[in-house]
């Protein structure tokens, strides 16, 4: 016969445990008080003595429980330790623990965050980024990828729009089965209805055949349409119904197709304003406006650009760096581009070089003219100086980290700042060791 088991929530199991030990405390003071004066056996003073003791026994019993319970959380401090990333942290707040335990939650806190960018890593490790505005949207991600939402992802040109709705069909239920991308903008008008819903042979000049279209190819999977913003009025209208009513009818024919494919939608265009100038349906907005996601642009994430760039810089075919007058020019820019214009600026500088560094001069001029005429802050990169010193600041820990091969001691000395005081900074600005690593 199976044994039954019962669970007791903690806040109840706790509260209850010190109730019954001053319960018992209290009982037995009661009752060997009553007896010594029964008995005449000890005097007043006796009395205070006896009470003392029932006392130091009790606060010895909560104190073996209280030890009990806490056991497994201080176990699990000393593992962690041994993890470079959060080991020095303990280490520091090590003889604090015990008195104060908001050190222990310090330390919880310092675990999930870690956590949060691991599982981040593993589940995006296309996407490029650490800041907290690129976690922010990972989380969007995960909370929306399982369901059947349409989603409609804004964002500036170059800003990385379809890695984002890559990354949704990937953590999806629809995963292996068809991914169909399709840019409203590099079809011409005349041809994306024939793009999207396909045509019947002899629909027009030029169908020799029947041809399926994006729709029906995308069936049982997912659709994204890039640029949804561009699309031509008539055939916002034909997309309404597929969303509404999941069917639609090839050019030239008159036989419904259903279909079961999800959507997701992209563009760099402000719709609420294309709707009130009539270039955009209202109706077929709200349709796919089921849950946005607003990627940052680069300016505003500028803690990303150093990963970013090495990122790129490794995809080149020579064994290079970027000197630290480089990284503050790349960070100094606004990148009216975004990621793309990113990506170009570092194969370029990548073929000029000539040694193993990029240095400032093999930086277009529209970089090097921003930083050497004190105008880095401009083109709509408005943040202030103390915000600049900051990730001044950020990519010189990174670029130390990255000489020592993510040795944390020998940063430091690179840095010629102590250890305790490098590791204050490394969890300022979220640095994660192993992604420095990874860079080498």
């Amino acid at each position: 016969m199976k044994q039954r088991q019962y669970y007791i929530n903690l806040y109840i199991l706790i509260p209850l445990i010190f109730t019954g030990i001053s319960i018992v405390g209290i009982i037995l003071t009661c009752q060997l008080s009553s007896y010594a004066a029964r008995h005449g056996i000890v005097s007043s003073l006796g009395s205070f003595s006896l009470i003392s003791a029932i006392g130091a026994l009790t606060f010895l019993v909560s104190l073996l429980i209280v030890r009990n319970i806490l056991k497994p959380i201080m176990q699990f401090i000393e593992k962690t330790k041994n993890v470079p990333i959060i080991g020095n942290k303990i280490a520091e707040h090590k003889k604090h623990i015990m008195e104060d335990v908001k050190e222990i939650e310090k330390v919880f806190d310092n675990v999930a965050n870690i956590l949060t960018l691991v599982e981040a890593k593993e589940l995006f490790p296309n996407v490029i980024g650490s800041s907290p505005a690129m976690r922010n949207i990972f989380k969007h991600i995960t909370k929306v990828a399982p369901t059947d939402s349409t989603v409609l992802i804004y964002g500036e040109s170059g800003t990385g729009k379809e890695l984002i709705a890559q990354s949704i069909y990937e953590q999806s239920t629809r995963v292996g089965k068809p991914f169909i991308k399709i840019n409203c903008v590099a079809i011409p008008e005349g041809l994306l209805e024939s793009e999207l819903f396909g045509h019947e042979k002899g629909s027009f000049t030029g169908a020799v055949a029947r041809k399926k279209g994006k729709f029906e190819l995308a069936d049982g999977g997912t659709i994204f349409l890039d640029e949804i913003g561009d699309m031509p009025m008539a055939t916002q209208a034909k997309l309404l119904r597929v969303l509404q009513e999941k069917e639609f009818e090839r050019v030239g024919g008159n036989v419904p197709i259903r279909v079961d494919v999800r959507f997701i939608a992209a563009t760099n265009k402000d719709l609420p304003k294309l709707i009130k100038k009539r270039f955009f349906r209202e109706d077929l907005y709200f349709r796919l406006n089921v849950f946005s996601i607003s990627l940052p642009p680069l300016r505003n994430r500028s803690e990303d650009i150093p990963l970013l760039a090495s990122f790129f810089l490794n995809m080149q075919e020579k064994d290079l760096t970027l000197s630290p007058g480089v990284l503050q020019m790349l960070i100094g820019y606004a990148w009216p581009g975004n990621i793309r214009e990113l990506r170009n600026v570092i194969e370029q500088a990548s073929v000029l070089a000539e040694r193993d560094v990029i240095e400032p001069h093999h930086l277009p001029d529209d970089i090097t003219g921003q930083s050497t005429n004190m105008n880095i802050f401009s083109n709509g990169n408005d943040i202030n100086m103390d915000e600049k010193l900051e990730i001044m600041e950020r990519e010189m820990i990174i670029q130390a980290l990255k000489k020592s091969g993510g040795i944390q001691v020998k940063a430091a000395e690179i840095l010629k700042i102590n250890q305790r005081s490098l590791w204050h900074r490394i969890k300022k600005y979220h640095i994660e060791i192993d992604d420095v690593r990874n860079l080498q």
